[in-house]
């Protein structure tokens, strides 16, 4: 069942769409502002993400960009009355993936809703599983082989790869690695992530010290170099 999140703080369009989306098997969370909104956002990581664009404290396109300034990919669909080409435009270089002025059909917001899930679940699907060089990683399962001789790996550092896997070539920061792998709760350093990125390079790289496919990007963070990227 896939989990979309309403970020909209107009009471009854956030119950009108919570009605519809539930009534059509999905299951909905909701939050009433953008603040409250991203932060659900990064905890309770959504399939989809309706979105409007005027709220408190945070509005939409700067909760937008913040979700991909962390590297989150989840699918966001814009929902504002803000129809104007220029605001389309923001919305879009913000970081949506697709935009649906006010007032809308049901069908057609459904189709929207339906569509961005197929798409970002076939990339979800693509990417659970890695091949670097030799080596064989299955995301999902949490394995990796070189030819027939499995290769350890902790769950965080299954985690540090899917994350920039799902980056697709982007760079990860180290407060975005975390952020997501370590949580809120913990008190690791920038330091830790080096560290874990060094281990990885010595299980995965056939040279650590010349790195093929786990990059530093100075200043900023690490980027997994696939082949032909």
């Amino acid at each position: 069942m896939s989990r979309i999140l309403i970020i909209e703080d107009e009471a009854p369009m956030r119950t009108a769409l919570t009605d519809l989306l539930t009534a059509e098997g999905y299951r909905v969370l909701a939050a009433a502002d953008g603040e409250s909104g991203l932060q659900r956002a990064l905890d309770e990581k959504p399939d989809l993400i309706l979105l409007d664009v005027m709220m408190p404290k945070l509005d939409g396109f700067a909760l937008c960009a913040e979700l991909r300034r962390l590297a989150n990919t989840v699918p966001v669909l814009m929902l504002t009355a803000k129809g104007r080409i220029e605001d389309r435009v923001t919305g879009l270089d913000a970081g949506a993936d697709d935009y649906l002025v006010k007032p809308f059909s049901t069908e057609e917001l459904l189709a929207r809703v339906r569509a961005l899930l197929r798409r970002f679940q076939r990339q979800a699907k693509a990417m659970e599983k890695l091949r670097l060089g030799e080596i064989e990683i299955d995301l999902a399962r949490q394995t990796a082989v070189r030819g027939k001789k499995q290769i350890y790996l902790t769950a965080k550092e299954f985690a540090m790869l899917r994350l920039m896997a799902e980056a697709e070539g982007e760079p990860v920061t180290r407060e975005r690695f975390l952020d997501a792998v370590w949580g809120y709760a913990a008190f690791p350093t920038t330091r830790t992530v080096d560290n874990h990125i060094a281990s990885l390079r010595a299980k995965l790289e056939p040279d650590p010290d010349e790195p093929r496919w786990l990059k530093t990007v100075h200043g900023v963070g690490y980027r997994l170099e696939l082949e032909g990227e």
